[in-house]
């Protein structure tokens, strides 16, 4: 009698625009990692137009266990997450972005508090461990939102921007996520916290890469950040 496969513990979802020369190598390493549990990624493309699109009918074959869900247009970030979480089926969730900025192997020392029932939310902190900086504006708009954030909702956070946020399924199902853009960063700290959720913070490794190699968020996602930040922070419960 064949042994059914094992439900996946951990959903890693990919949110992809735009990224034909660093999706392969990223997924290449995220199956690599032994994560400790059973796993699934989900690929998420957001409307790509740069010939990432091209890579998936090989990428298909090579990596069958791995899903690719397809936007028709781009909708921004935010969008392809939430796309990625309705999609997922695992206890735990994290979003693993398509470039080089983080390293996978790291995802396994975020999990651990969760798995051992320490934490139900655990985010991976650039700014707990010496990292490189290259723009100093991005690492001053984020030090800027994520201070804002521990003023407004009495709770401290390093870096409410950080790709590595890592959830319990449960935590997530009150919560009606609504961004699309990179504001989902914000909108996903302030919701989590307003509804009374802890966040644990881990040190990470960082790698940044520059506006040429690909980097998208730019300042106007830093606007639209504290606005997101403001507006929950005042908003009825219900609403959330």
């Amino acid at each position: 009698m064949p042994v059914p496969p094992r439900l996946p513990v951990l959903s890693i979802i990919v949110p992809v625009f735009n990224e034909r020369d660093t999706l392969r190598p990223v997924l290449q390493v995220v199956r690599a990692v032994d994560f400790g549990v059973p796993a699934e990624v989900l690929v998420v493309d957001d409307g790509s137009t740069d010939g990432t699109r091209d890579l998936y009918p090989a990428l298909r074959a090579e990596m069958p266990e791995v899903r690719f869900i397809l936007h028709a247009a781009n909708r921004g970030k935010g969008a392809a997450v939430r796309t990625g979480i309705a999609a997922s089926s695992g206890g735990v969730i994290v979003v693993q972005d398509a470039d080089l900025e983080y390293d996978p192997v790291e995802i396994r020392g975020l999990l651990l508090p969760i798995l051992r029932g320490e934490a139900s939310v655990v985010f991976g902190s650039r700014f707990l461990r010496k990292n490189p900086v290259r723009y100093h504006k991005y690492y001053l708009g984020n030090r800027v939102l994520s201070g804002m954030i521990s003023l407004l909702y009495g709770a401290r956070v390093t870096d409410a921007y950080t790709c590595y946020k890592v959830f319990a399924r449960e935590v997530l199902a009150d919560i009606r996520l609504e961004s699309c853009g990179f504001e989902i960063e914000a909108e996903l700290t302030c919701k989590l916290l307003r509804r009374g959720r802890r966040i644990m913070e881990l040190p990470i490794s960082y790698r940044p890469r520059s506006i040429v190699e690909g980097k998208k968020i730019r300042f106007r996602d830093a606007v639209v950040g504290m606005q997101t930040l403001t507006r929950i922070r005042f908003a009825s419960q219900r609403t959330l």
